[in-house]
């Protein structure tokens, strides 16, 4: 009987090929990456597990990260252990134990290809929010980040909790937070059907200051279908990051297109909090940009700015000050920049910065209405 199980374990090898192959076929196919995947497939299979992970209240996928090296080592001595003391089944032990590392690698590849790496391949948010996406003058991007200035002077004056130094805090508890966050998505996809489901709320991260080392502010993992917060951070970037996760964990995984959609659920929740947080991003990534383009028209902008948004990005820039350059921060992000390109991000950690082009068009669209 064990030696019919181990034969049957062969089988799960299949799943290598059978990933490789949906991959090819989303990245040359945009109707089946779409239209038979993104639509069906993965919102068939992502709204249960995420219902079922939903009900538990902590983050699974955070036990997982620890847990499975952890356990991959003790496999690894046990394995090492067994190819000692029975040296007569070396060679079964070592094929054993390679069939058994195959099998493994087979089941984590394919459920990472069923539940996100097509997602890369399917089409742009722009598709469905009409959106002409060009290249757009200096001044168009000085009048955006000048708006964008004065919305976040509004929201932050609508916001109601400091801390001892008058930073930003959140109003709310985090899990009251989390709600809200997943509420403006039930109000966004009223405009955007594409973004509907039944999904669970965002988990806080218990060692979340291990995320900022590498420099992590939130983690999608799609294992659990599990949208994790880094809740060590400064408090106003806690909300536009819970509403970037749960955009991955709606099927959008480029990370500009994420960061365009958490700022349009920002916007559309009709919290202070969600407001401020996600016009914060746009400003910074705008902001960012202008200067770049034009120092004298960003600093002419920000003068603009309210003591109460200088505070808040100067707490932030401490913060993140103490993790700038650690060997940590520089190898996750050489990770996460490899993986961004393996999946057709050819921009890499850059392409989080593409959200202007959105912005941008938006910006035109709602001027043109008006």
């Amino acid at each position: 009987m064990k030696k019919l199980f181990f034969y049957k374990r062969i089988y799960l090898i299949i799943l290598i090929p059978i990933s490789i192959a949906l991959t090819l076929v989303a990245r040359n196919n945009l109707y089946f990456a779409e239209n038979i995947y993104a639509k069906h497939i993965y919102k068939g299979i992502s709204q249960p597990i995420s219902t079922i992970f939903g009900l538990v209240p902590f983050s699974v996928a955070e036990v997982i990260i620890f847990v499975f090296p952890v356990a991959c080592l003790i496999w690894v001595i046990a394995f090492i252990i067994r190819l000692v003391r029975f040296r007569e089944k070396r060679k079964q032990i070592f094929l054993k134990g390679l069939l058994n590392i195959l099998c493994l690698v087979s089941v984590i590849l394919f459920l990472y290809t069923m539940l996100a790496g097509i997602n890369y391949y399917r089409a742009t948010f722009s598709t469905y929010s009409n959106l002409e996406i060009r290249e757009s003058p200096e001044d168009e991007l000085y009048a955006l980040t000048k708006s964008l200035a004065l919305q976040a002077n509004e929201f932050r004056d609508k916001t109601t909790a400091r801390d001892g130094e008058g930073v930003f805090q959140l109003s709310l508890s985090y899990y009251e937070t989390a709600a809200l966050a997943n509420e403006a998505f039930t109000s966004l996809s009223k405009e955007y059907p594409i973004l509907g489901g039944s999904y669970a709320p965002p988990k806080p991260v218990m060692l979340s200051r291990l995320m900022s080392y590498a420099e992590i502010t939130g983690i999608f993992f799609p294992f659990t279908t599990e949208a994790n917060v880094n809740v060590d951070i400064p408090d106003y970037n806690i909300p536009v990051t819970m509403l970037h996760e749960l955009a991955h964990l709606r099927g959008f995984m480029r990370e500009d297109e994420a960061n365009f959609i958490a700022y349009l659920a920002g916007m559309e929740s009709g919290n202070a909090d969600l407001n401020y947080s996600s016009t914060m991003l746009a400003l910074v990534i705008a902001g960012n940009a202008l200067y770049e383009q034009n120092p004298d028209l960003y600093f002419s902008v920000r003068e603009l700015y309210s003591e109460g948004v200088i505070r808040d990005i100067r707490a932030n820039s401490t913060y993140w000050q103490q993790y700038d350059d650690t060997a940590v921060s520089t190898i996750s992000n050489h990770i996460n920049d490899t993986y961004l390109k393996a999946n057709a991000q050819e921009d890499g950690v850059k392409s989080y910065g593409r959200m202007l082009d959105l912005l941008l068009a938006k910006f035109r669209k709602d001027h043109s209405e008006n």
